[in-house]
């Protein structure tokens, strides 16, 4: 199987594991993290251009677990991550990376933000090192093992 269609797989049941969870998933924690993943992936490349925010404004609408906050507050959470970023990278991801923290304490969380994050990463068909690369970090500071998302 090519590495694309592994990852397609992999995503589609990353999207199925996180709506079977989204009763789970209604904390504030879990809102603010999301969020910020959506964000970092979108910046990951020091770019953010309009398709990525497309990319997660579609997420926002649509996604079955993120439909339980209300769409308006989440574009703004999102937007606030990405002007941190786009002021500068590294002390905005540092900030970015605080607001993922939120998600540790709960392991159910952590593991559907970074299931977030990797499904924005591959929602234009390349999941590049990159974001790949953020992905990972942010596994990093949730506590989560890296090879666990096959990253």
């Amino acid at each position: 199987m090519a590495l694309w269609d592994r990852f397609k797989e992999s995503a589609s049941t990353m999207q199925t594991q996180l709506v079977a969870k989204k009763n789970d998933l209604k904390s504030g924690a879990f809102r603010d993290a999301s969020m910020a993943m959506c964000a970092l992936v979108a910046a990951a490349d020091g770019a953010i251009d309009p398709a990525e925010r497309q990319r997660v404004a579609q997420l926002i609408a649509s996604n079955e677990v993120l439909q339980n906050f209300d769409a308006a507050d989440l574009q703004r959470r999102f937007d606030d991550n990405l002007s941190k970023l786009t002021a500068d990278f590294a002390f905005g991801k540092v900030s970015v990376l605080q607001e993922i923290a939120k998600a540790k304490k709960k392991p159910a969380e952590a593991r559907a933000v970074v299931q977030i994050g990797i499904v924005i990463g591959g929602a234009d068909g390349d999941f590049d090192k990159t974001e790949q690369a953020v992905v990972r970090e942010a596994c990093f500071t949730l506590d989560l093992p890296p090879h666990e998302f096959d990253l």
